[in-house]
């Protein structure tokens, strides 16, 4: 199991002469929360301020309009991930291979085929990973009764196929309901998945990428007081108050982690190279099942997330953090040897 994680260093020598350009919705910001976006804003601020303690040759960037033309830079750090269009998460990748600029993260067609969330479930189903029925309707084609995934509970859960933050996600107890949940998904543009709502808890396990292995962190859960409950994009960017309790903690339980470990491997090695990502899971304690919920590369970076959380029980600051995945990115594009 993931104990401890020795940091990458950058030297000095690249520091300064790497030109970074760090895109973010939020770059510009200068901290607190953003009316619409919630602690996001805070996130962009925290990263550009961890980079910047660095001493890294930092420019700045809030919109994919720098890179229209062949910016001057050597290397991009793109948390400009949520543009407001579909499949926006591939813009910057795709933008900066057209310059030949090396970039932080997964090349676009693994960065989409991550996001898809059903496409991903076929990809941990080919690597021997169990994951729950799921059905994709696809925006266009017919939602049909007929390709509703089983539920044992008369319980399914609706969500944009490529949602973060559980954007749009809902939930329904017949077709009626699942139908319209649907509808609403693809009046907005988007793709829809519908799988069985699991009870359980959900399992955290993030990893980097140092000399092109997944290293995984310290796995992490979220310890909930109701299991039954969905949780909303407005609550997870603190826009709304969260009456639960829910406590983030180290998940070591001695006969499980294990198995969960390897499955997360398996399935990390399936998306090389993403640099870093979380690969969550659900866990029913009553029955024992595993079931693979979702991956997301190039996910949340911030402090009080998953990957900072779980590199903080590695005993990596959040600098620390950052500058591993840097060295990494930058080697691996031979910007360093």
């Amino acid at each position: 199991m993931a104990q401890s994680v020795s940091p990458l260093r950058i030297p000095q020598e690249a520091k300064d002469r790497i030109r970074v350009l760090f895109m973010a919705k939020h770059a510009m910001w200068g901290g607190g929360m953003h009316p619409e976006d919630g602690n996001h804003a805070i996130y962009h601020h925290e990263v550009r301020t961890s980079l910047e303690k660095l001493g890294l040759n930092l420019d700045f960037a809030d919109s994919y309009d720098v890179l229209f033309n062949n910016p001057d830079t050597d290397f991009v750090f793109p948390l400009l991930n949520r543009g407001g269009f579909v499949n926006s998460e591939m813009m910057i990748p795709l933008l900066c291979n057209m310059h030949r600029i090396p970039y932080l993260g997964a090349m676009p067609f693994l960065r989409g085929l991550g996001d898809d969330k059903s496409v991903s479930k076929l990809v941990c189903d080919h690597a021997g990973v169990p994951t729950a029925p799921w059905n994709c309707y696809r925006r266009g084609a017919p939602v049909l009764e007929q390709d509703l995934p089983p539920s044992s509970e008369g319980r399914w859960v609706i969500k944009p196929n490529a949602s973060s933050a559980s954007w749009g996600i809902s939930d329904a107890h017949d077709f009626t309901g699942v139908a319209n949940a649907v509808a609403n998904i693809h009046g907005q543009g988007h793709d829809a998945i519908v799988e069985p709502y699991l009870d359980g808890y959900d399992i955290q396990c993030a990893f980097v990428t140092i000399n092109d292995v997944p290293t995984a962190l310290p796995m992490l859960w979220y310890e909930r007081e109701d299991t039954q409950r969905l949780w909303t994009y407005y609550e997870k960017r603190d826009l709304v108050q969260n009456t639960e309790k829910a406590a983030l903690k180290r998940f070591e339980d001695a006969e499980l982690a294990p198995k969960i470990q390897a499955m997360a491997e398996k399935v990390a090695l399936e998306f090389l190279p993403f640099d870093y990502g979380r690969i969550e899971f659900r866990l029913d304690f009553k029955t024992g099942d595993i079931n693979f919920i979702e991956i997301n590369l190039n996910c949340n970076l911030w402090s009080e997330k998953v990957v900072a959380k779980s590199a903080a029980e590695a005993g990596l600051s959040h600098t620390d953090l950052l500058e591993t995945l840097l060295a990494e990115a930058f080697r691996r594009n031979a910007l360093i040897s």
